[in-house]
């Protein structure tokens, strides 16, 4: 529940963001000075790409949830279970030794959806943000295409 509230605070600054420099845009490209047009519509850019993140970075959150309770109610989670450090970071070493045999199963079966996900958790345990968001991108994509 607490990354659900943070992430609500996070959309909510985010937005406030864009209002605001959306607002200074408009009285920058209203202006009538040269100098301000041109900086009100460089301003009309930021609020374009921080609303196009968030909205990337909240799909992608809704869609990673939605495979998770579905693998959840299948029982397909993976059933291993990785120590954790007292820093609260995974055992790389035990996420590590989990690899191989996720990664060959997505070899096997590279349209399935759930292959994929369960790939992006070993990667999420052994510490590889960018593996583990890629891997689950593409599980999000996979299982919408089968919905189709």
């Amino acid at each position: 529940m607490s990354a659900r509230l943070g992430v609500a605070v996070m959309a909510a600054l985010l937005a406030l963001y864009i209002v605001l420099v959306g607002q200074r845009a408009w009285l920058l490209l209203t202006s009538g000075d040269g100098v301000g047009i041109a900086m009100g519509a460089a301003l009309v850019v930021l609020p374009l790409i921080a609303a196009w993140a968030l909205w990337r970075e909240l799909a992608f959150g809704v869609g990673a949830q939605r495979l998770a309770r579905r693998l959840e109610a299948e029982g397909a989670l993976p059933a291993e279970e990785i120590d954790v450090r007292a820093s609260g970071r995974p055992d790389r070493a035990q996420a590590d030794a989990l690899f191989p045999a996720y990664r060959a199963d997505v070899e096997v079966h590279p349209d399935d959806w759930r292959a994929w996900f369960r790939l992006g958790l070993v990667y999420d345990g052994a510490g590889d943000r960018r593996r583990a968001r890629d891997a689950i991108r593409t599980a999000i994509r996979l299982e919408k295409s089968a919905r189709s």
